[in-house]
């Protein structure tokens, strides 16, 4: 058989190929150029990335002008162990415009009543109000219970976000100032996970900071803007909320947090990204749950932007450099992109992870970036053979962003 490296260069004397021998060569071809294309994007992102840390430095250096009331609605179900420090880095802040913290519940004896009752008498100066939010809207029960804290919230800016949030002590003034400009209708910010012991978790850690916050960056790059938003910060004006027609036209959204964002900016209002990163809990996952949790991330974002979740190919450099050594039986060129892959992306990973989002488990987890990055691919292509989810102990059918529960 002719040596699979000379199918890769070029050749002046005519060589009999079987039709099996010029498939593979043309597929050796094919998955080594999408491999060079997806260094590019390894590429671009980190540039998109430097480019964030350095516009975010210059706005650090400024000190925040505006600071208006802010009502913080946090829909909360259950009692997770990084609930209690969470909700206590929202009552730290350092900000001089003064907000409220309501904390919606579907029942009052739901265990995280009991710790919203410390809290308010921890910090018994501040406005902390449980409310009871019985009411089952729609599909979500998060944008069920973000309409009636709404009722219930009394200045003109909201900001909601997951329980779970760990934030710094001048989030809120940072988060807030960037309504300065008036044609601000949605502030949002980057996060990080926090993980637990399990490797799962450890994982699903690494892909928030290596692989999800770089897509972020870079589609901000390359759209000159940001058109969508992310659920770790969703601050609004009411007139946007208003003129989208509020949180109850997201009720039986699975993505909530990037259709508020994207109809905000269709509404015509403009949307920031805040200089500053916070940091969610990941949970202690067993596979299945992190199977099924990952799975529907895909499956949402494959739904929200169908062309870009397609071009989401190219954010696989390791496992394309895989397959090429593969297609091409080892060819030298093939080696030459695996090795240049791995490089770019323990670059990306450091430039994003520790330097952007000041994740510093990513050293820790580094070794685990080959194996994410593999496992990340393969989840990939097994999201296109379903639109059903898993959501909260129930299936869905997800099709354009709606939820249909399935008996």
């Amino acid at each position: 058989m002719t040596d699979p490296i000379l199918w890769l260069t070029p050749s002046f004397a005519p060589v009999a190929r079987t039709p099996v021998e010029l498939a593979a060569m043309w597929l050796a071809r094919l998955v080594m150029a999408f491999t060079a294309a997806s260094l590019a994007y390894t590429m671009l992102a980190w540039v998109a990335a430097l480019r964030y840390r350095l516009r975010r430095r210059g706005e650090l250096g400024r000190a925040p002008a505006f600071a208006p009331p802010v009502s913080i609605l946090k829909p909360l179900k259950g009692a997770d162990p990084a609930l209690a420090e969470a909700l206590r880095s929202h009552c730290k802040q350092s900000y001089s415009g003064g907000f409220e913290l309501l904390c919606g519940v579907a029942a009052l004896d739901d265990p995280a009543a009991s710790i919203v009752r410390a809290l308010q008498a921890e910090f018994p100066v501040l406005p902390i109000h449980l409310v009871e939010c019985s009411e089952q809207l729609g599909a979500s029960g998060k944008v069920s219970t973000l309409v009636q804290l709404a009722r219930h919230a009394r200045h003109e800016f909201l900001l909601a976000s997951d329980g779970d949030i760990l934030v710094p002590p001048g989030y809120l003034a940072r988060v807030m100032n960037a309504f300065t400009d008036s044609a601000v209708g949605l502030v949002t910010a980057l996060y990080r996970g926090r993980a637990a012991r399990a490797l799962w978790s450890r994982l699903e850690s690494m892909t928030i900071s290596t692989d999800f916050q770089p897509g972020v960056l870079t589609a901000i790059f390359l759209e000159r803007g940001l058109h969508f938003a992310l659920g770790s910060t969703l601050a609004v004006r009411r007139t946007a909320l208003t003129a989208i027609g509020g949180f109850e036209s997201l009720l039986n959204l699975l993505a909530d947090d990037y259709e508020l964002g994207a109809r905000i900016d269709r509404a015509g209002f403009r949307l920031a990204l805040a200089p500053v990163v916070v940091e969610t809990a990941v949970p202690d996952y067993r596979w299945p749950a992190f199977l099924a949790h990952q799975l529907r991330w895909l499956r949402t974002v494959r739904d929200s932007r169908r062309l870009g979740y397609l071009g989401l190919i190219f954010t696989h450099p390791v496992a394309l450099a895989v397959l090429a050594v593969l297609a091409s039986g080892a060819g030298f060129w093939s080696l030459w992109l695996l090795v240049l892959a791995l490089l770019l992306r323990l670059s990306l990973a450091l430039q994003v992870g520790v330097g952007t989002l000041g994740d510093r488990q990513v050293f820790r987890d580094l070794w685990l970036l080959p194996l994410r990055d593999l496992l990340a691919f393969a989840l990939w292509v097994a999201s296109f053979a379903s639109d059903q989810i898993e959501w909260r102990g129930h299936r869905f059918l997800l099709k354009n962003g709606t939820l249909t529960p399935i008996e």
